[in-house]
């Protein structure tokens, strides 16, 4: 099962969990609250009559009906009359259900304002007029005749005389079936709410769930790339998603300084091994018996060979102090063509021995936005690499220009044979190189640190076939 799925049906499953067992706690809980209430309003009604029958039920004789002329008896022949039509919450009201049992110190009942009358029933075991009796709180639940399965609330008040005897005991009833409307209407809107609530549960959890597995496959995305050529960006997180990434992201960053230390060790220990089996072969020989002449060739054999050491060691440190450089710190006008010319000054010598000539062709006054020294770095690699390659007597073409895309393009095109098309591809690798004149091969790394410099400077390197000869294309960004 996908994660997404887990995670939606975790989160629904919580969720739905704790809405059933609120829900039910509500629902069932709705009935009860409305008979307490209505118990407390039946109690203050009750007492309220109480007060009202307490001098027709000290008039009476004991155990003899109430007459219709009391004050009780007039309110309740009133009251079953009285027309209503009361609108209670969406709710209509149109009749009055309230019923008065009146009983003597004794329990039997005087007056009743239901039908069919309790007159003349002894109620002193129910439980409203027992406990009232005793001076205890009375109240009772009974069947409802009206009603099959319905039931009649009694909440009872005791009826006292002016010196505080206990006359008998007042009744108030009132049928459940009155109330179970609200009850079911309340019920209604809570499941409604809840349903509602539900809904909008599962719209959070959905969108919970997206925004969690979309981080967690951008996080997989990041991670698949980064044993790749092309690793992605470390993706833009909140919170513990954002502090992995950006751990991934370091974790990526130390191995693969791991692995390009390891390639480099590795490269370099080849690249080492030739001259170090000459300087070893040559330092055995000049260990025997040989002629001046002799000696002095392998002595500067010997010669060679360290130099040859030296530059790649000096080529690998300035290549590793370059790619540890996040940035140019502060880049300023440069003047290619002034640069170029002292660049070939520098060079005068070799070009010099090799009958070479540097020849203009563009020359736009363009200055290019970077760092001077690293890019005379660039160009004297350029140049001897160059050097190295074009034919003796021939020239090297340079120019500078502005190309469509707004950069400056400097250029410096050789006469020699050229690069192949599998292997010109592969141009600016550390340690790839091809052989040169006199099956003499270099250790590639001064067009590494070409493309390391122009690749600091934001620029591009392009090394197109010129038939005869090969042109290196260097684009900076231009000064503003």
């Amino acid at each position: 099962m996908h994660l997404g799925l887990r995670l939606l049906f975790g989160f629904l499953a919580i969720t739905g969990l704790a809405a059933f067992f609120v829900l039910r706690v509500f629902v069932t809980e709705v009935e009860p609250s409305t008979k307490q209430a209505m118990e407390d309003l039946m109690v203050d009604t009750a007492n309220l009559l109480a007060e009202i029958a307490g001098p027709e039920l000290a008039a009476a004789a004991p155990g003899v009906p109430l007459g219709g002329d009391g004050a009780l008896s007039r309110a309740s022949r009133a009251y079953a009359q009285r027309p209503v039509d009361a609108s209670i919450w969406a709710l209509q009201k149109r009749t009055l259900d309230l019923r008065i049992l009146l009983t003597d110190a004794t329990g039997r009942v005087v007056f009743d304002s239901g039908t069919p009358s309790a007159v003349g029933a002894d109620h002193s075991r129910w439980r409203d007029v027992a406990r009232t009796l005793r001076g205890e709180y009375g109240a009772r639940s009974s069947a409802d005749p009206a009603d099959p399965g319905g039931s009649v609330m009694y909440v009872a008040a005791p009826v006292r005389g002016a010196d505080g005897q206990l006359l008998g005991v007042l009744s108030v009833g009132k049928p459940m079936s009155t109330v179970r409307p609200f009850v079911e209407r309340a019920q209604d809107k809570i499941l409604l709410a809840g349903a509602l609530l539900l809904g909008a549960s599962l719209l959070i959890g959905v969108a919970v769930t997206a925004w969690a597995v979309r981080s967690v496959r951008r996080l997989q995305a990041f991670a698949r790339a980064a044993g790749t050529d092309h690793p992605l960006p470390p993706p833009a997180l909140a919170g513990e998603l954002g502090e992995l990434a950006g751990a991934m992201a370091q974790m990526r960053e130390r191995l693969a300084g791991r692995d390009r230390l390891e390639h480099q060790v590795r490269a370099l220990t080849h690249e080492l091994k030739s001259p170090l089996s000459a300087i070893r072969g040559a330092a055995e020989l000049l260990q025997e018996d040989l002629q001046a002449t002799d000696r002095q060739r392998f002595v500067t054999q010997i010669e060679d060979q360290v130099a040859r050491t030296q530059h790649v060691v000096e080529q690998m440190l300035e290549l590793s102090k370059l790619e540890g450089l996040p940035a140019l710190a502060d880049p300023a006008p440069v003047d290619l063509v002034a640069l170029t010319d002292a660049v070939a000054r520098q060079h005068a010598a070799a070009l010099q021995q090799r009958g070479l000539a540097l020849r203009w062709g563009r020359r736009d006054a363009a200055p290019a936005a970077g760092d001077e020294v690293r890019l005379a770095l660039a160009l004297s690699n350029v140049m001897s690499n160059a050097i190295a390659h074009a034919p003796a007597g021939t020239t090297l073409e340079a120019a500078v220009a502005i190309d469509g895309a707004g950069q400056v393009c400097w250029s410096l095109r050789d006469h020699g044979p050229g690069v192949p098309d599998f292997a010109r591809a592969r141009l600016g690798e550390r340690f790839f190189a091809l052989a040169g004149p006199g099956d003499r091969r270099g250790s590639g790394l001064g067009l590494a640190i070409v493309a390391q410099v122009v690749a600091l400077h934001g620029g591009h390197l392009r090394f197109d076939d010129a038939r005869p000869g090969l042109r290196v294309e260097i684009a900076l960004p231009r000064s503003r």
